[in-house]
């Protein structure tokens, strides 16, 4: 970050002198006290500006891992966006220019000003860190998963290419009793698979590589359900089916082909951006439907004696419970006897709570949850502890669903509908896994859209 600012800064005040030259304006022009101060504090800004796009798009993350080459490369596009952005914010309207030719030259001049002076700062820190991790100063815990010969080929690769990686092999976990001799001599067995999660607290580890067969799917699934929520890097090793269909990015770490299980769903830019657009859009929609909640409230209390509003836990981001808050649609004391799935003729509902449902008007105080950060516009619809407690002995990769925010609206909610049994639930889940591995600030906008048209038709229920 310190290069880049160093870099952005030292680009723009040589840019301000380079683009009087290309003005003709550099002769006989003096500094004054008032323009230098200018100069410092537009470099300033500038430079702030340029740390911040470039903290928006990723670039800070990972940075023990990086390339010279592609960080160059990417450079030269983020560079280039960048420069568009303060072309059209700060250059387009220079009352200097007389002729449209210097703009297609000052433009230029700052885009190879800035990507020179940044590739070659930033190149020098990305070397720094590479000598770092050459040397051994920074290393990578990793942790291998597995114990036939497979395992022992993977860890012959990894001892000859992980150095350059700085990945540092801790031990293994064992699958079973079949356990390779000459693996089992270079590497400590620490414990079954099963103990995964507290290994990877116990040992540190920060990389965990599952080197079985990759056509045991279920064992692999099973591994990755126990490393849901860990913090740490996976990856798993491929196979010919899976490099040819290009579903998945593999990454190869020299001789040993690795797919890298996604743990950064979005760009940070999407990140912060949809959560903006859901403070935004959850305080401009309150603001304007006050009519509607007020009308919804008295109708509410007049259908059947109650409170207007329910609360009810559910679980949220990270298997982090919190309170969801409802129009009351069902009378009360309708769950005295258990928790239940509601259904087409559910006789607990009330008349007016029927008709919020099929519109989707008893989902409107959930807005408020949107805003305290428990819930999103666009994501998975968030459970309760006692039905997930039953979907996860048929379906136990629905805990991926905890990586997200749970939503207002959700893809297996438009494409599928409400789930009157925990069967139902599990075949919706698969719409809101869909979502999940194709998040994007699109998807969410088609799925806003979607919600949108079942709502004018009135298809909810």
């Amino acid at each position: 970050m310190a290069a880049d600012f160093s870099a952005a800064l030292l680009a723009w005040v040589v840019f301000f002198l380079l683009r009087k030259h290309l003005l003709s304006e550099l002769v006989g022009y003096r500094f004054t006290e008032d323009a230098l101060v200018y100069l410092a504090g537009a470099a300033v800004l500038v430079a702030l500006f340029w740390t911040t796009l470039y903290a928006l798009l990723g670039e800070y993350r990972d940075i023990f891992r990086k390339s010279r080459l592609s960080e160059i490369i990417r450079l030269a596009r983020v560079s280039l966006l960048g420069t568009v952005v303060i072309f059209f914010a700060l250059l387009l309207d220079d009352q200097g220019v007389s002729d449209y030719r210097a703009y297609y030259k000052t433009f230029g001049a700052y885009y190879l000003l800035h990507f020179a002076i940044t590739a070659v700062l930033r190149t020098w820190a990305v070397s720094s860190v590479q000598r770092l991790v050459r040397r051994g100063d920074i290393s990578f815990p990793v942790l291998l998963v597995g114990s036939n010969q497979l395992a022992l080929s993977t860890y012959t690769d990894l001892q000859h290419t992980g150095r350059h990686l700085g990945l540092r092999l801790v031990g293994f976990t064992p699958m079973g009793t079949t356990v390779v001799a000459e693996l089992a001599q270079a590497l400590p067995a620490v414990g079954s698979y099963q103990q995964l999660p507290e290994l990877i607290h116990s040992l540190g580890i920060e990389q965990v590589i599952i080197a079985i067969e990759p056509s045991e799917h279920r064992r692999i699934q099973e591994i990755l359900n126990l490393l849901e929520g860990s913090a740490v890097r996976i990856s798993v090793l491929p196979d010919l089916y899976q490099m040819l269909l290009g579903s998945v990015k593999v990454n190869h770490v020299f001789g040993t082909p690795l797919i890298e299980i996604k743990q950064d769903l979005l760009p940070v830019w999407q990140q912060v951006l949809k959560r903006m657009l859901d403070v935004g859009g959850s305080s401009l929609f309150l603001l304007l439907a006050w009519p509607v909640y007020l009308f919804t409230a008295l109708m509410v209390r007049s259908s059947s004696p109650g409170p207007i509003f329910y609360r009810q836990p559910r679980i949220g981001r990270h298997g982090v419970p919190f309170d969801i808050i409802k129009f009351r649609s069902m009378y009360v004391d309708s769950e005295q006897h258990g928790p239940r799935l509601s259904s087409d003729h559910d006789p607990r509902i009330t008349k007016w709570g029927r008709f919020m449902r099929r519109v989707r008007l008893d989902e409107f105080p959930q807005f408020w949850n949107v805003i305290k950060g428990d819930m999103s516009l666009v994501g998975p619809r968030p459970e309760r502890q006692f039905f997930i407690d039953q979907i996860v002995k048929i379906a136990p990769h629905y805990r991926h669903l905890h990586r997200v925010r749970p939503g207002l609206t959700s893809l297996g909610q438009v494409k599928y509908g409400y789930a009157e049994t925990v069967a139902q639930m599990v075949e919706r889940l698969k719409f809101d896994i869909l979502y999940i591995e194709n998040m994007s600030l699109a998807m969410d906008f088609r799925v806003l859209l979607y919600t949108l048209k079942i709502i004018l038709e009135g298809r909810g229920k």
